[in-house]
């Protein structure tokens, strides 16, 4: 079957037209939240959807974009659902996540004193595969981001690439497309200035024609408009949206 992705946002760290860039990934049966920033929870509110129908989450690096609303999510679950939901996160980030963003805010003594007492801590290896669900496959794949932090970009079901916030990796990307038959990529997209830790649209606009056509811009900011028509063929990704993946 087909699967489902949302974009519950589509922007960058800073945009304010847009949410933070989080998708729902939907297979039938199974709904995964990809990455859980601040604005995750009036995002889905928008959609008309709440944590509740949430069966797990997979985070790709440690930010408040991409986790800021986290700490919402582990209270609702715990006092409102009563329940533990997945938490799909490299095995080097687990400690990272609650030492250095969540603790914080969640800690109780006696009762939260660790990420095991509000999730289900299912850690992953970079560079295997693992079934989230029946129709779900994922692979966690470093990418480079920011000097010292670990940032894992998605490869789902060996053939959608959705990048974390990454540097410009266009030796990736030949190789997910000619060696392991990727037939769509959503990519972040810096819109304009130097590529220091995101990639820019000057720079994806060098990639050969037949990637650039399969490739979808995402993570930009609220000027995106103003370059509609000036991407090389490649596409927005529209917030609020579903998309079919191969």
């Amino acid at each position: 079957m087909n699967l489902e992705l949302r974009m519950i946002g589509t922007g960058s760290a800073f945009a304010k037209k847009y949410f933070n860039n989080n998708a729902l990934l939907h297979d039938g049966d199974f709904t995964l939240l990809i990455d859980c920033g601040v604005t995750a929870p009036l995002a889905l509110h928008q959609l008309g959807k709440s944590f509740a129908d949430v069966d797990a989450v997979l985070i790709t690096h440690i930010h408040a974009d991409h986790v800021g609303g986290l700490e919402e999510l582990a209270f609702k679950m715990k006092f409102t659902f009563n329940r533990k939901i997945k938490l799909y996160i490299a095995e080097s980030l687990t400690q990272v996540l609650w030492e250095h963003s969540l603790k914080g805010g969640l800690y109780q003594e006696g009762e939260i004193t660790s990420l095991e007492d509000l999730f289900e801590v299912c850690p992953l290896t970079p560079q295997q595969t693992y079934t989230l669900s029946e129709h779900i496959q994922v692979e966690l794949i470093p990418t480079k981001h920011i000097p010292g932090k670990n940032s894992y970009s998605l490869y789902i079901n060996d053939r959608f690439f959705y990048s974390a916030d990454m540097i410009y990796d266009p030796d990736l990307l030949k190789y997910l497309v000619n060696e392991r038959n990727c037939s769509m990529i959503f990519h972040d997209c810096q819109l304009e200035g130097r590529g220091e830790v995101h990639t820019t649209l000057e720079e994806l606009m060098k990639l050969p024609e037949d990637i650039r056509r399969i490739t979808y811009l995402m993570h930009y900011g609220d000027n995106k408009d103003e370059y509609q028509g000036r991407t090389g063929g490649m596409d927005f990704i529209e917030q609020g949206r579903s998309y079919s993946l191969p």
